[in-house]
This record gives C-alpha cells, sequence and structure tokens, in this order.
C-alpha cells in the first residue's frame, strides 16, 4: 500500500506566476486547506488558505509569499502512512507525492486516505471489537492471539496507542465474530482488563454505555 497508489491527478497544481485571486478561487472550489505550487514539474511546496489571505492585493503573483511555502511532501515508494502523518502534522488535506528524482506526481487527498485507512483497519468487515488495558510490558501479540484462536476466532486487525494520562497500553482487537462474550470472558479468566466491549450482544454494559465509553476513548 505505497503512497503511488493512491495519487489524485485532479487536484489543480499552482505556478509561480498564478495570481492570488486565481489560487483562492481554487482553494474555495476544491475545498482545500493547501495546493501544491510547482515550476517545470519541480515541487516547490505547499501555499496554504491562510498565507493567502493575508494578501491584500487579489492581482498579484503567488511568488510574492513563495517563502511561505511548505515543503511538505511524501515519496511514491513509501507506505502511505507517512502521507497519513504527515497530513495530521500540517493539518493539510492535500499531501504532494514526488517521484525518486523529486518530480511532482500529484497529491493524495485527506478523503482517499480516509477510504484506505478504513481498508487497512478492516473497519469494513463485519465483526466485533474488544479494547484492553495494561501495562506496556504486559503486551504479548502471541498471548493475545491464542486466547482469541481458542474460540475460533481469528484477528482481523490489531492498534495500540498509549493513553498520555495514565501511561496504560490501549489495544483494540476487530476480530471476525460479533459475538464476542466468550472471548472476553477468556480474556478476563487471564487477568486482562477488558475495557470495552462491542459485539451482538453487549457483555456487562448497555449499549448505550459502551456508546458513551468508545466517544470517551477516541477522545483520548
Amino acid at each position: 500500500m505505497l503512497t503511488a497508489s493512491f495519487i489524485n491527478n485532479n487536484i489543480p497544481r499552482l505556478q509561480l506566476q498564478d495570481s492570488v485571486s486565481k489560487a483562492r478561487q481554487l482553494i474555495n472550489d476544491y475545498k482545500l486547506t493547501h495546493l501544491p505550487v510547482v515550476a517545470e514539474n519541480k515541487y516547490l511546496g505547499l501555499l496554504s488558505e491562510e498565507d493567502l489571505l493575508d494578501v491584500e492585493e487579489d492581482k498579484l503573483p503567488i511568488e510574492v509569499i513563495q517563502q511561505y511555502l511548505l515543503m511538505a511532501a511524501v515519496k511514491e515508494d513509501v507506505h502511505f502512512l507517512n502521507a497519513v502523518n504527515l497530513s495530521n502534522q500540517f493539518e493539510t488535506n492535500v499531501v504532494p507525492v514526488l517521484s525518486k528524482e523529486n518530480d511532482y506526481l500529484g497529491v493524495i487527498t485527506a478523503a482517499d486516505l480516509m477510504k484506505v485507512m478504513g481498508e487497512f483497519s478492516g473497519a469494513s468487515a463485519i465483526g466485533g471489537i474488544i479494547v484492553l488495558e495494561m501495562p506496556a510490558i504486559q503486551f504479548a501479540i502471541s498471548e493475545i492471539s491464542r486466547i482469541v484462536e481458542s474460540n475460533d476466532c481469528t484477528i482481523l486487525h490489531m492498534n495500540t496507542t498509549l493513553n498520555d494520562t495514565t501511561g496504560m497500553l490501549m489495544v483494540t482487537l476487530h476480530i471476525n465474530k460479533k459475538d464476542i462474550n466468550a472471548v472476553v470472558a477468556n480474556f478476563e479468566r487471564y487477568d486482562y482488563i477488558v475495557q470495552y466491549a462491542f459485539g451482538t450482544e453487549q457483555h456487562g454494559n448497555t449499549l448505550e454505555d459502551n456508546y458513551r465509553h468508545l466517544m470517551n476513548y477516541l477522545d483520548l
């Protein structure tokens, strides 16, 4: 899943000679936070809507604010998660993609990143979700997999995040069955802390409580 596979060539690019008014119009028409600026197919940087708004004269070329261009891009042969990281880091909904020779190839849009993230995480697959909380030193993929597989289930996706407040590791498991009561019970039998469980049958909590807990978890 390399960045080259998700390049979008429908997003316009700017030249240094283009006017500020043209750049503003394109950003507004395409609902973008930034636009790439290119000279002879060489990438010069990202121009932000905010920088454009600071220019009082619409007819000036964007060359007058060239020093504010954001030099953010990913290469065509890196994993798409690099593009996700860049999008988050610079709060942009377009991520420029460059060739090995630094030629501009196009962009990956935030909408496309959301789609591929959904596929990558297995969000479209039917199943249940279990969120475990544990000290990082306790995390063992082999044991977690064994517990899940002992209930004739398979892990479709596993994700780990560190709770900055508690220092605990949050392990999210997406498994291939919605009836997860037996799996949850097994984890608890091995002294795992099951923070949340979402499946066909609710385990120990009402649907309303689990929804509230999940919203709180996503806000961590």
